[in-house]
């Protein structure tokens, strides 16, 4: 438990062992799509879910998350590792709490890039810089800006925050910010941002999907 830990902390502890973890039912069918929560006691309610987990908060703990991960998917340690290195920092979460299946995080605010396309909100440049920052600190500390992409990335009061960055330990090259970096630049300020009108959701998930089939073209082109 972290030294700073919130005082509610143990409350909300309790309430993950006696009431969230009986009645939670997660089911990840594939590890390239987000998890389904198939059964949540109440009053908790969902936040967001990844590939490999669920963020779930409880209403009496405004200012907390858990982060469950479904049955048989990795990734818990490495994640709790990266938050003990990465410490205190304004663009990033903090864990008070690691077991053996889920972290009690400082809860982030914000809209994520991709639904500020979607619900057309202006992405300022201020924003982009934020995320910039961040990952030059998180590479100071010893890990990697790993998959961070425009659905893990927070807009909240006009700065940039990253929600999640449990592949920071993963060394191998990934382009999902230099790409979107040169999305923003190119297309997003001079064409969308001027409008202001919200992208279709069907179009962004398209775009979603075509990004990760050239992407992957594009890593068997090189290994051959």
């Amino acid at each position: 438990m972290s030294l700073d830990a919130p005082h509610d902390l143990p409350d909300l502890l309790n309430r993950i062992e006696r009431q969230l973890l009986p009645g939670l039912r997660l089911l990840s069918a594939d590890p390239h799509d987000p998890v389904h929560v198939l059964s949540l006691p109440e009053p908790w309610a969902t936040v967001g879910c990844g590939n490999y987990a669920a963020v779930l908060h409880h209403p009496k703990h405004p200012r907390l998350v858990v982060k469950i991960y479904a049955p048989g998917r990795p990734g818990l340690e490495q994640e709790a590792e990266v938050y003990r290195r990465i410490g205190r920092h304004p663009a990033f979460s903090q864990c008070f709490h690691a077991c053996d299946r889920y972290l009690v995080l400082r809860r982030l605010q914000g809209t994520t890039f991709y639904d500020c396309l979607r619900r057309g909100i202006r992405i300022p440049l201020r924003a982009m810089v934020d995320v910039d920052e961040a990952i030059v600190y998180a590479e100071s500390r010893g890990l990697h800006g790993h998959d961070v992409h425009g659905r893990n990335v927070l807009l909240h009061e006009g700065r940039g925050r990253i929600v999640d960055i449990s592949d920071f330990l993963n060394p191998e090259p990934c382009h999902a910010w230099r790409d979107l970096r040169w999305a923003y630049r190119h297309l997003y300020r001079p064409l969308i941002a001027p409008l202001r009108l919200p992208v279709p959701g069907p179009l962004l998930a398209g775009v979603r999907k075509g990004y990760r089939l050239f992407r992957r073209l594009l890593r068997r082109g090189a290994e051959r």
